[in-house]
């Protein structure tokens, strides 16, 4: 059967990769055309139509500004779907750009699954009459969403959240191993995740960076994003003696002591590895502006949105600044903050509802393409 997937994010291309992977094990005959990464070509043996990298546009200014563009790849994207004529099309995420392709899609009887629903719950929750009309099958990932769709009167399906299989799929190796091959030395590790954008990493590097100097006895470590190359990081590093690594994200969070992390999907990957963490966030002005009277929850981190309580600190806008960086990373680095903190990850863990979320999904998405 054939299925057309759309991932616009990395954290989209990674979900969407092992994914992909459960379905050619129930359809061994499954093919695929896909906007997403490199791990989802790995799988697919085949390039993407689009890759992500030219499709992520973060906050209201940077869309407006970009919007010629998006316009043209959802043209585009229209009339190639049309063309493949797929069984199956599977969105991940990417509320922006996919509800308009799923709308389309059903107009033209194109079934419609949603693996990892758009985060309507934290702002333009009247979103959900939209997926109602056009999805046929929603899968959903975080434990408090089938509650939320539920209010809307749609059933969905919780198939547990797809981060713990990529985390149980990683083989941990020998930690020396590690930093060798890392080129690190004895010195406890201090990560920093400064996202996958190019426009988040250039504000928030910078002033994550000025902390090295305080602290001698650590080494800081950048997870460069497979996105971005490495002479962009090379420019923001500069003279400070830190290490950068790419494409070994998880290796780095296994020997991790601590970690700095931009909001979104790595905070959850970093809490889940049982790294204590402080969580950061800088945009635009403006974005930032209009998103704080439109969004309705009361954290941006998703662990925190999980535990539906303060389990790590949030630095939002202003508060990205050297001293407050400092304080905080001071706090996880103490190790009676450390223990409680880390049965709250325990908790987290278990909230998630355990592994088999790629699976269960593939499982569902089979069936859906062979209606």
């Amino acid at each position: 059967m054939k299925y057309y997937i759309i991932a616009g994010e990395a954290s989209g291309d990674l979900h969407g990769s092992n994914l992909m992977r459960q379905i050619k094990e129930k359809d061994p005959k499954a093919e695929f055309r896909f906007w997403g990464g490199d791990l989802m070509s790995d799988v697919a043996g085949s390039p993407p139509v689009k890759h992500y990298r030219d499709l992520a546009f973060m906050g209201f200014f940077e869309v407006v500004a970009n919007l010629k563009t998006i316009l043209r790849n959802i043209k585009f994207c229209k009339e190639d779907l049309v063309q493949w004529d797929p069984d199956v099309l599977v969105l991940i995420d990417y509320p922006g750009f996919n509800l308009r392709i799923a709308k389309f899609a059903r107009e033209n009887g194109i079934r419609v699954n949603y693996y990892i629903s758009p985060q309507i719950w934290a702002w333009k929750q009247k979103r959900v009459y939209d997926i109602k009309r056009d999805v046929d099958r929603m899968l959903v990932i975080l434990p408090f969403e089938k509650a939320f769709y539920r209010d809307f009167e749609m059933e969905v399906d919780f198939v547990g959240h797809p981060l713990l299989d990529a985390i149980e799929g990683y083989q941990k190796e020998d930690e020396q191993v590690v930093r060798e091959s890392l080129g690190l030395d004895d010195r406890p590790v201090i990560a920093l995740l400064p996202g996958s954008r190019k426009q988040e990493i250039s504000t928030l590097l910078p002033l994550i960076l000025s902390l090295v100097k305080n602290y001698p006895e650590f080494q800081f470590v950048v997870a460069g994003a497979p996105s971005q190359d490495e002479e962009f990081y090379r420019t923001l590093i500069g003279d400070h003696p830190v290490r950068l690594v790419k494409n070994s994200t998880y290796r780095l969070l296994s020997l991790a002591h601590a970690a700095i992390v931009t909001s979104g999907t790595a905070t959850l990957e970093t809490a889940l590895f049982r790294v204590p963490e402080v969580v950061v966030y800088k945009g635009n002005p403006i974005s930032y502006q209009i998103a704080k009277r439109l969004v309705k929850v009361k954290y941006i981190s998703l662990v925190n949105l999980i535990m539906d309580r303060e389990v790590v600190t949030e630095l939002i806008q202003s508060d990205v600044n050297p001293r407050k960086l400092k304080s905080e990373l001071d706090k996880i680095l103490d190790p009676s903050h450390r223990a409680k903190l880390s049965e709250d990850l325990d908790d987290l863990y278990h909230k998630l509802g355990g592994i088999g979320a790629s699976e269960h999904a593939a499982t569902i998405i089979v069936e859906e393409a062979s209606k």
